[in-house]
């Protein structure tokens, strides 16, 4: 059986589709314009991100202003969850206690009697 190809498998950063919008602009530093406009397209055709587009679109205007890509920043950030498998580690039994709805209530309130 033939292995499935990413979409995303040509893109200068292959694990594009999973990255955390805080991780991006560390992501993209080393990318030149070229690269940058290719996930720009990526982008806009696939999830079409719109924070995602204005961090690529600024950092590409910052580009064609004169700034260099900076030196390649370590691409192994952690991961959305816990960054082996994808499942959360949140279940019942890790559950806070129960809440009581009186407890949170101002007595002299007249709305919350």
């Amino acid at each position: 059986m033939a292995a499935k190809k990413s979409a995303n498998a040509g893109l200068p950063r292959v694990d594009f589709d999973h990255v955390i919008i805080g991780h991006l602009p560390s992501m993209i530093a080393s990318l030149d314009p070229n690269g940058l406009t290719e996930l720009i397209t990526y982008e806009r055709e696939h999830a079409d991100r719109l924070p995602f587009l204005e961090v690529m679109e600024r950092r590409l205007e910052a580009l064609n202003n004169g700034a260099t890509p900076s030196a390649s920043i370590a691409v192994d950030l952690p991961k959305g969850t816990d960054g082996k498998d994808g499942v959360s580690k949140v279940s019942p039994a890790t559950a806070g206690p129960p809440l009581d709805p009186a407890a949170n209530t101002v007595r002299s309130n007249p709305t919350q009697r």
